[in-house]
């Protein structure tokens, strides 16, 4: 079934709004994880503790990441 929206006619808070109904909605059917997100987080975990790796406040990641697409 496919499904078409007038994207070029929305403004951002519709597309936005859409985006939020769409995944309240997929979370209600409690998609499982697939099995690789376990080891993954189990490797990321053992990094932490091992001294490895380390947590970035959110506020940093995302001036990191908006410095990075420019």
């Amino acid at each position: 079934m496919k499904h078409s929206l007038p994207l070029k006619n929305m403004t951002i808070e519709e597309k936005i709004s859409i985006m939020e109904s769409l995944w309240d909605d997929l979370c209600k059917n409690q998609i499982p994880s697939p099995d690789w997100h376990e080891s993954i987080l189990e490797q990321r975990e053992k990094q932490i503790n091992a001294g490895e790796d380390s947590f970035t406040d959110w506020q940093e990641a995302k001036k990191n990441i908006q410095d990075n697409i420019k």
